[in-house]
């Protein structure tokens, strides 16, 4: 399907305006000054913690243990993505240096 100038315009436009809207919205909600509902507190503690616990399922889900390589490059890659994560406390070199690895150990290694 091939757009147009002005429909392309006017996608852009809408991706736009909505994220600035998403970015705006709380701090139109939550003014500096006013009190923050305890609930949207426990829920700001809570959801990284549980949104990054189903990332983790979500990406093993398919791991096969019962067969050759055992999920041997997940395992590897996820201690190395902790170890990372532990030592340096940088979530962008934790995952990239992770995903890498699991990259070369599955089309190198375990092919």
């Amino acid at each position: 399907m091939s757009l147009d100038a002005g429909k392309s315009i006017l996608m852009i436009l809408v991706v736009a305006g909505t994220t600035f809207a998403t970015r705006v919205l709380p701090f139109l909600i939550f003014p500096k000054g006013k009190e923050i509902p305890k609930v949207i507190q426990y829920l700001g503690r809570v959801l990284t913690p549980a949104i990054i616990g189903m990332l983790v399922v979500y990406c093993l889900r398919n791991t096969k243990i019962t067969g050759a390589p055992y999920g041997l490059p997940e395992l590897i890659s996820v201690m190395v993505v902790v170890f990372l994560h532990v030592w340096k406390k940088n979530t962008l070199l934790s995952i990239g240096a992770g995903t890498v690895l699991y990259m070369f150990l599955i089309q190198a290694v375990f092919i």
